[in-house]
């Protein structure tokens, strides 16, 4: 009987023991720090994220997650209620992201500020100032892997639409095409060849013909000076000129007034030889009189 009293006593001193570490160990370890209630409204996703994971501002740990909840008033809208020291610097312009630890993928809140609005965020237990959530990097890349599977998509269809049985063939004509152009290049050389044979002494034929041009625009230039020369052909036309003006002035005055008189004279001529001709006896007997005319004497005799 003895011996069982001793054991029970030894066994709740035991358990008084325990109880009273486990005891010791929340006073010590409880948290004596002072936080204020903020919470964070988002319809972002935020995967890892669980209740007393760690509240980090610009890397500094001021808190924690207290609580995760979905918004009774607004539907699809989820409420992160956190806890942060109450000498954390929260404005109007701090704004939350999600960081993960490493490749463990546990979740924690990044608290920062971009300085717009630098006014301290006032909170209370009725009403609890909000913070925005911003998309984070994990966020950024699920949007932007579903807009780079989209455009994978796309350019997959289009390339299968490029190397279709009709483009294929269209592309091998192309590729027959080129050879063939490559063919005609490999034969040019050789068609020219002839063609660049000739070119010295094509290019000797031009240099003598330009020295052939400086030579005939030499002579051409001292002929026009010879030419325009004081006593020179086109001085000795101008005077041939001047001295042919001369003898035609002359001509006219004296020779023209010789020509009336010769015309007159032959006018004359030609009178008396019509005369001759009708009258042949006039060259014995004269001409004949003239019948008077009206107021002539013996002009009306003949007429009774």
């Amino acid at each position: 009987m003895e011996n069982k009293a001793h054991a029970l006593i030894a066994g709740l001193f035991t358990i008084g023991l325990l109880v009273a570490a486990v005891l010791a160990g929340l006073w010590l370890n409880r948290d004596r720090e002072q936080r204020i209630a903020y919470e964070i409204a988002t319809r972002l996703s935020i995967p890892g994220l669980n209740p007393q994971a760690a509240v980090r501002y610009r890397g500094l740990t001021v808190g924690r997650v207290d609580d995760i909840a979905f918004d009774p008033e607004v539907p699809g809208q989820i409420l992160v209620r956190i806890g942060v020291r109450d000498d954390t610097p929260i404005t109007n312009s701090t704004y939350a992201m999600l960081g993960y630890q490493g490749v463990t993928g546990i979740a924690y809140i990044e608290l920062n500020d971009d300085g717009k609005n630098p006014v301290r965020v006032k909170t209370t237990p009725g009403k609890v100032a909000r913070i925005e959530l911003r998309p984070s990097l994990l966020n950024a890349l699920e949007d932007k892997g579903m807009a780079i599977l989209t455009q994978a998509e796309e350019v997959t269809k289009r390339i299968n639409n490029l190397l279709s049985e009709q483009n294929q063939q269209a592309m091998l004509q192309a590729f027959g095409n080129i050879s063939a152009a490559a063919e005609e290049f490999r034969r040019m050389p050789a068609q020219v060849q002839p063609t660049l044979a000739r070119l010295p002494a094509l290019a000797s034929e031009a240099q003598q013909a330009i020295r052939s041009v400086n030579e005939l625009s030499k002579n051409l230039s001292a002929a026009s000076t010879n030419l325009q020369a004081a006593d020179g052909p086109f001085d000795r036309v101008g005077r041939a000129a001047n001295e042919i003006s001369v003898v035609a002035d002359r001509f006219e005055r004296d020779l023209l007034p010789l020509t009336s008189d010769i015309r007159s004279t032959l006018r004359l001529f030609n009178r008396t030889l019509e005369n001759i001709n009708d009258r042949p006896q006039s060259i014995l007997f004269g001409a004949r009189r003239a019948e008077p005319g009206p107021g002539e004497g013996g002009f009306g005799a003949s007429d009774r």
